[in-house]
């Protein structure tokens, strides 16, 4: 999964050093008249990801997982209020006054699209621009295996993208929705927060709303996308009990949710949604999950070996029997990675079983898979068994 590494990756004349071990990016602007304009072209040139705007710094880009300093003067508090002015929607500028948070999606013309999030700290503002894909790619050309295009036309239940901020769960539900898009006559309702990728209709109709522009909050969205005739119904993220309450039900009654959670892997999420229910709700909760749960697909991010883009190394969880009592009995719950481990002929595979075959294809280092394997010493022991290290 390449994070717009492309022809316009830094060339070596673009890059001197700041501090040791320090690379910075030159920005197109170095006069303090500041407009975002020039930084958002410079973190599209540079193949960024995400660009950084604070207070007593020059602004940096996260190129391949490293933020980077573009060539620009330290940001001034008028600077960054300036650049807040610029891009903020009207309607959010008095909720951030009391908030000090606010997020909202942007678009700029031959430019790019942007998720941004405004915030107050030390009582000045800041900003962070995540580039989005104006369209969603395919699933073949993020990597996926072809078992997440089958998790994506399931008729009905309930599947859930995870992995820590920055992994690339919206670009892969994106994908997910694309594949509807274009195999299914269905109408899809969309819940996010901001909206990011841009749906057109194809055999599907897609309804996107935005959370605090198109309606309050995911519970209340959800409960009223029960009235809009939906087949597909997409929540931006899985935030509280009610939200998970709400899905729950509308996988139950016939609905296919998509979702994501901040969670690191396919056990660790079963905990986790359980977890927002009280005691005496708890054992239900696992009922309803067991019956209406697809699969949960697991997601981190890690640099080319060729240290160009980056590739996504995915855990996939697949319901069937074994998993579904696992999920119902609390005390098989902690079994649950060796039954992925062990699922390879319907699909599944755990994380470090993903990181042997890119470690193996020379996609991805050694010392990087290593890094963020989930049982590192049985991470190297099967290395060492595959032949793939002495």
């Amino acid at each position: 999964m390449s994070e717009n590494s492309n022809a316009a990756a830094l060339s070596s004349a673009a890059l001197s050093s700041a501090v040791p071990g320090e690379q910075t990016v030159q920005a197109a602007q170095t006069d303090q008249n500041v407009s975002v304009i020039p930084l958002l072209q410079s973190l599209v040139a540079a193949g960024g990801s995400d660009l950084h705007c604070k207070v007593g710094s020059p602004p940096r880009v996260r190129i391949d997982g490293r933020l980077r300093r573009l060539k620009f003067a330290e940001l001034r508090p008028e600077d960054t209020a300036a650049i807040f002015d610029e891009v903020v929607r009207p309607d959010l500028r008095d909720a951030f006054t009391h908030a000090h948070e606010a997020d909202f999606a942007m678009s700029l013309s031959g430019v790019g699209r942007f998720r941004v999030n405004a915030y107050q700290a030390r009582n000045t503002i800041g900003l962070v621009f995540r580039l989005v894909a104006a369209a969603p790619c395919s699933l073949e050309e993020l990597g996926m295996p072809a078992v997440i295009r089958d998790l994506s036309l399931e008729p009905r239940g309930i599947v859930l993208i995870t992995g820590p901020t920055g992994s690339g769960k919206t670009t892969t539900l994106a994908s997910m929705v694309d594949v509807i898009n274009v195999e299914r006559e269905v109408n899809i309702v969309t819940i996010e927060d901001p909206i990011e990728v841009l749906h057109t209709d194809k055999k599907a109709i897609v309804n996107q709303r935005e959370l605090y522009q198109d309606t309050a909050d995911f519970d209340v969205a959800l409960r009223a996308a029960m009235r809009q005739d939906p087949d597909v119904i997409l929540v931006g993220e899985m935030r509280d009990v009610a939200t998970v309450r709400a899905a729950l039900q509308a996988a139950e009654t016939g609905h296919f949710v998509m979702s994501t959670l901040h969670t690191i892997d396919a056990q660790e999420t079963i905990n986790r949604i359980i977890d927002f229910f009280p005691p005496h709700e708890q054992q239900q909760v696992r009922l309803s999950l067991a019956a209406s749960l697809r699969g949960i697909v697991s997601q981190r991010l890690l640099p080319r070996i060729e240290g160009v883009g980056r590739v996504a190394a995915s855990e996939i969880m697949l319901n069937n029997g074994r998993t579904a009592e696992a999920i119902v009995e609390p005390d098989l719950t902690a079994t649950l990675h060796d039954m992925i481990a062990e699922g390879g002929y319907y699909g599944m595979r755990t994380f470090d079983q993903h990181l042997l075959e890119l470690v193996r294809d020379g996609i991805v280092a050694f010392e990087d898979a290593y890094a963020v394997s989930s049982r590192p010493q049985d991470f190297i022991v099967a290395l060492r068994a595959a032949g793939v290290i002495a």
